[in-house]
């Protein structure tokens, strides 16, 4: 029986666990059979997945959960060494943690603002892989994958600060496949479509906004966390032995039309 989608033995770790797209992930790799940390900034919100992720796998021990402001340099290091201390060394990393932009156009965009979405989607996927990259060469190696956006390739109004940090997270990605390649770590990223979450609530209510966009899906249906599922534990496992630098856009054909 082909067994490389296993993960029994393996722990893997997802910044932005406790919803969404990276809630979506940690379901899927524990049914894989992996043991989860998910880290999330909101200390109610981490503490409710962390239970209900528990309750769903059966096995509480599998699940760890740590409050992290990924942002912050310190923050990063001490969580991390408290998801090793938990489960041991950490196999596959997904940095997904990330914030929205607050439709600013570029005009009317503070430096404040700009910074605001750099300081979690950039710097928070850098301090994420750093940490855990030094982790992984040191433990045999790793797949590292981080959760980018199809506005790192589509043009958006009023969202030049997110796109910016998407576009930077996938060239992020490619530099580091090719450098971490001799320490034996896959390096890769996600380009998630119009997915429903919390974070897109408001604009999915939006009935002039889902009438506009709506059609240009192909698959005629937003997409749902657990669509993200099947490429976290693909990426997590040894099918993906040979597969690095690489972006996978699951939009339901979007950037196709």
């Amino acid at each position: 029986m082909y067994q490389p989608f296993n993960l029994s033995g393996r722990s893997a770790l997802i910044t932005g666990g406790n919803g969404g797209i990276g809630y979506g992930m940690a379901r899927a790799l524990l049914q894989a059979g992996a043991s989860v940390s998910i880290w999330g900034s909101n200390a109610d919100k981490t503490a409710n997945a962390h239970e209900a992720l528990a309750r769903e796998c059966g096995d509480a021990a599998r699940v760890h959960s740590a409050v992290c402001d990924v942002g912050d340099e310190a923050a990063v290091e001490q969580a991390f060494a408290a998801t090793v201390a938990a489960l041991g060394p950490i196999r596959a990393c997904f940095a997904n943690a990330g914030v929205s932009s607050k439709g600013t156009v570029l005009m009317d965009m503070s430096l404040e603002e700009f910074r605001r979405v750099q300081r979690i989607n950039v710097e928070g996927v850098f301090l994420t892989l750093r940490t855990a990259a030094r982790h992984m060469a040191a433990h045999g190696g790793g797949s590292l994958v981080a959760t980018a956006s199809t506005a790192a390739v589509e043009g958006a109004a009023r969202n030049s600060h997110y796109g910016a940090s998407k576009g930077a997270v996938t060239s992020m990605v490619r530099a580091l496949a090719v450098e971490l390649a001799r320490h034996q770590i896959r390096v890769n990223s996600i380009l998630p479509g119009w997915i429903e979450t919390e974070m897109t609530s408001r604009s999915f209510a939006n009935e002039k906004f889902a009438g506009n966009v709506l059609p240009r899906v192909p698959a005629r249906r937003w997409g749902s966390i657990d669509d993200f599922g099947g490429i976290a534990v693909y990426l997590a496992s040894d099918a993906a032995a040979y597969t690095t630098g690489e972006q996978f856009v699951i939009d339901g054909g979007y950037t196709k039309f």
